[in-house]
């Protein structure tokens, strides 16, 4: 049946900061973008290198984002990566606040999480063996 995660839908408040956030700062790739006038809203399709998708939208007003780690809901949005302590490092210098690196558990594997421009937690998550 379910093969696969094909995309998350992420709602902006501000398009530019954030399309500058996924597309320069975390290099997802740019394949469709459109402004729909009826809806005053832009819809930005991303791709990381394995074909998944991101759908960044924006619309006037979007009201704010619950911001309590355990309320019902989408919890995060985690991309794999070979090393969290490189690509946090690359975070941190370009003035993205990361969290402590953390290892999970149940699997022995490195983790972290930092924000996108609206406060949405985005994980680290360490895609093969031990990467420091």
């Amino acid at each position: 049946m379910l093969k696969s995660i094909h995309h998350a839908a992420i709602i902006c408040s501000n398009y530019a900061v954030s399309k500058h956030f996924y597309v320069d700062i975390l290099g997802l790739k740019v394949f469709a973008e459109h402004y729909r006038e009826a809806r005053d809203s832009f819809k930005l399709d991303l791709e990381l290198p394995d074909g998944s998708q991101i759908e960044l939208f924006s619309f006037p007003n979007p009201p704010e984002r619950v911001n309590a780690p355990e309320a019902r809901g989408l919890r995060h949005l985690a991309f794999a990566v070979d090393s969290v302590t490189q690509v946090a490092s690359y975070l941190e210098s370009r003035g993205i606040e990361v969290e402590p690196i953390r290892v999970d558990e149940c699997t022995g594997k490195q983790y972290t999480f930092f924000k996108d421009p609206d406060g949405l937690p985005l994980e680290l998550y360490q895609a093969g063996g031990i990467g420091l």
